[in-house]
């Protein structure tokens, strides 16, 4: 029989506090799957009208699929966190677009019927898992000359896309990344972050002392406010003698979750659940390996496409900032200025971390948030590069859209 698609809606996005990977770091004593299982547990909390028999499904993404974040992540996260034992779920990976593929896999099936609602996130502990771990890339990658070896390692690639578009130089980079830690820190003290980050109880040991206690982790651990261009211009180049990647203008190591709430806009109404994004169109493409930074460009025009829109449609960005030369080359593609308003209002990766495989789903919930202050404005997006040369974009609608402006 025909089949009628449905709207697809974001009803709700959490994520915990990011933290730097590592010994130091707040999650060092932390499993991955228990980040996940806080998410999910804080969503269902803030949704006390879902039923959670209701979910159809759990897809939890994870770059690093083995040891606390391997063994079909999406079914163990929800039996953890106290979905009925009827509620499926799987794993997924698409490395950093990891979480953006997770909602994207459940929207179709919501569209299509087989889902009412469902669960999407993603994890990383990188302090656990370093990226990398376990890998055996094939050998005949390099021997036939299929990609570049520098395709393996992501700040190489980010280095080649320095060398591609000359005209994004460091400078450039560091100023964009002392603008995300203040944007980040402004919106910080304006109270935007914290009501959509799940406070996580860890265990904390004094190496020291040899003592273990508790604390709370309530904000984003890699945070440096108060950069300046001066403090970023002597940082090491750890990719290439002279390079112009470095700590500063990356994403760092880091850990964390997140998790959202994609249900059929009819059913969301019906239960009353909140309705802060409908999906418009998405798309992901494949670029050179050797340039992965650049993949948001093609996706982001293939999204469009879909969704019969322009660029100058777009009245708000959220892009991830793994590097701020791949953001600062797809802003150039578009001709959108580099300090442009309308992009990453509330800072991004730089600033927040970028635990791989949760970061999409971030992007989503800060977009979520500016949909809600700001009903002017009709589309925004959500785009980021992918590892080994892949780009995805995801373009959606304001409900609270007052016709003020078409953007």
């Amino acid at each position: 029989m025909p089949r009628t698609v449905r709207d697809v809606v974001f009803v709700d996005g959490v994520r915990t506090p990011f933290g730097k990977a590592g010994p130091k770091g707040i999650y060092h004593e932390t499993r991955a799957d228990d980040l996940v299982v806080k998410a999910i547990r804080e969503l269902l909390r803030r949704n006390p009208d879902l039923d959670p028999a209701r979910v159809d499904e759990v897809a939890i993404a994870a770059t690093t699929q083995i040891g606390d974040q391997g063994l079909t992540l999406g079914r163990t996260a929800g039996i953890l966190a106290g979905l009925p034992t009827s509620v499926p779920g799987f794993s997924i990976d698409r490395m950093c677009a990891g979480a953006m593929t997770a909602v994207t896999s459940v929207a179709g099936g919501v569209a299509f019927g087989a889902y009412d609602i469902a669960l999407a996130g993603g994890v990383e502990h990188m302090g656990r898992h370093p990226m990398g771990e376990g890998v055996d890339p094939n050998p005949r990658f390099v021997s036939d000359k299929l990609v570049d070896e520098s395709a393996l390692f992501m700040g190489m690639t980010a280095e080649n896309l320095h060398d591609r578009f000359p005209g994004i130089s460091k400078q450039r980079a560091d100023e964009y990344a002392v603008r995300s830690q203040e944007k980040a820190a402004k919106a910080y003290a304006d109270g935007k972050i914290q009501a959509d980050l799940v406070p996580v109880s860890v265990r904390r040991t004094n190496a020291e002392a040899g003592e273990t206690g508790w604390g709370l982790a309530t904000v984003d651990e890699p945070m440096r406010p108060g950069t300046t261009l001066e403090s970023l211009a002597n940082l090491k180049t750890p990719f290439r003698p002279h390079g112009r990647v470095t700590a500063g203008n990356a994403a760092g190591l880091n850990d964390g979750a997140t998790a959202s709430l994609i249900a059929a806009e009819d059913v969301a109404r019906e239960l009353g659940l909140p309705v802060k994004m409908r999906l418009v169109s998405y798309a992901f493409a494949g670029v050179e390996p050797e340039v992965m930074g650049i993949g948001p460009v093609p996706a982001t025009e293939k999204a469009l496409a879909k969704a019969g829109l322009s660029i100058d449609d777009i009245g708000l960005f959220e892009i991830n900032e793994a590097f701020a030369v791949q953001v600062l080359a797809m802003l150039d593609h578009f001709g959108i200025p580099e300090n442009d308003p309308r992009v990453n209002q509330y800072g991004g990766a730089i600033a927040f971390g970028h635990p791989l495989a949760s970061s999409g789903v971030r992007l989503m919930t800060q977009l979520a948030r500016q949909f809600e202050e700001q009903p002017h404005v009709r589309y925004g997006l959500t785009s980021m590069c992918v590892g080994f040369g892949m780009g995805g974009t995801v373009i959606w609608e304001n409900p609270h859209f007052n016709g003020g402006d078409d953007k």
